[in-house]
């Protein structure tokens, strides 16, 4: 299996990430979210990436102060020179024990740059699990709704 495919990131969430009551800000969510989509797109391209889309951010529960939130990056999708990354974030209350449990996930559009910031293209991707069949295929349609609203 190749190693470049997926990747995972674990953090603590502290006080200074979350707002009076204790829950951690939004943005800062997206923004780990975004450092793993863009972490694992430069190990599968071998090059600088920047962010080009981000699909729909629907939290399914809060994220407090103290709990250890997982954050995976897995390729679904690569064209020419842009990857699909879903990224997922599981949350955990160390202390109690509950856990892990969704909080959310989004479909992250990586474009690789060269050393002038035009995309270049990047290795193809064959998936091979059922996992990653299925992944592919969805990422597929959403791509094909994408360039039909563009038009």
């Amino acid at each position: 299996m190749d190693d470049r495919k997926s990747l995972t990131m674990n953090q603590v969430m502290l006080p200074f990430q979350a707002n009076v009551s204790g829950n951690v800000h939004g943005g800062e969510i997206m923004k780990y979210m975004d450092n793993v989509a863009g972490a694992t797109a430069i190990r599968y391209a071998k090059a600088n990436v920047v962010t080009a889309r981000v699909d729909e951010l629907q939290f399914l529960r809060p994220i407090a102060v103290g709990a250890l939130v997982t954050c995976t990056g897995k390729i679904a999708y690569v064209g020419r020179t842009s990857m699909e990354i879903i990224v997922t974030v599981d949350v955990e209350d160390m202390q109690s024990g509950r856990g892990p449990q969704r909080a959310l996930s989004a479909f992250f559009t990586m474009v690789a740059l060269d050393s002038t910031g035009r995309p270049i293209e990047v290795d193809p991707f064959v998936p091979e699990s059922d996992d990653e069949k299925e992944l592919y295929a969805m990422a597929a349609a959403r791509r094909e709704d994408y360039k039909k609203r563009r038009q």
